[in-house]
């Protein structure tokens, strides 16, 4: 096996570490937010903006989108549904129902960030097929690692015991069932982009509806902190 297979390997044990292991932070878990959270959200911010947004309009030039808007629809489509998707999760949580359901929300809920998760393991190994090897793979890592630790915490918060049980489990083989199919299947440049498309949309909703909410008390500077800090670095390694 190459380094790339190591590393790659290494990175997606990662994620599926935080996942494994992210109830024991039971630090995390505190009103006011904790820093730690809100500077993971900034960081996730900066790697889209940064990073998957240019990359966008370069895939807009060359996977043969039919017009200049085409591509940032595909982000828009994955911003709405997962703003759909949480409206769903509140609006049964506002009429005391979110956790009496046997399934419905809960499983919706948990196959979609199942099939997010699989996605990301999916986009780890194409940092190595654009020609970012494994600084590539470590930043993209990073980041969304740290945006995992985000989502984990907050489908701890939205299902309690039913999530710990194996909720996080079925999060974690996700990433793995995704970088494997990574390294059996490759989808042509077009595939690629619509799923980077649908996951800086993902990323963005998925980030701000944790640090908008007044009874959270986010924490703005260790928000802004963990953009700037990011940001700084993925500029340093372009």
């Amino acid at each position: 096996m190459d380094k790339t297979f190591w590393i790659s390997l290494l990175v997606v044990t990662g994620f599926a570490a935080v996942h494994v292991f992210g109830r024991v932070l039971k630090f995390l878990d505190v009103i006011p937010r904790s820093r730690w959270l809100s500077f993971a959200g900034g960081v996730s911010i900066a790697y889209v903006f940064l990073h998957i947004m240019p990359e966008l309009a370069s895939f807009r030039e060359n996977a043969g989108f039919t017009t200049e808007q085409h591509i940032y629809l595909w982000a828009m489509g994955g911003l709405v549904a997962f703003y759909g998707l949480e409206r769903l999760i509140v609006t049964h949580q506002e009429s005391g129902e979110a956790r009496a359901l046997p399934g419905g929300v809960y499983h919706l809920h948990l196959a979609s960030f199942s099939a997010y998760n699989a996605l990301v393991g999916y986009l780890l190994l194409h940092r190595v097929e654009e020609g970012g090897g494994a600084g590539a793979m470590v930043l993209f890592g990073a980041a969304l690692g740290l945006h995992f630790l985000v989502n984990d915490r907050a489908l701890a918060e939205d299902h309690g015991d039913r999530y710990h049980s194996h909720g996080r489990w079925i999060l974690a083989a996700a990433a793995f069932a995704g970088w494997g199919i990574g390294w059996l299947y490759s989808l042509p440049e077009y595939g690629v982009a619509v799923l980077f498309a649908v996951l800086a949309g993902g990323i963005i909703l998925n980030t701000i509806k944790e640090e908008l909410p007044e009874k959270r008390r986010s924490r703005f500077g260790a928000f802004a902190a963990g953009a700037a800090l990011y940001a700084v670095l993925l500029l340093a390694a372009s």
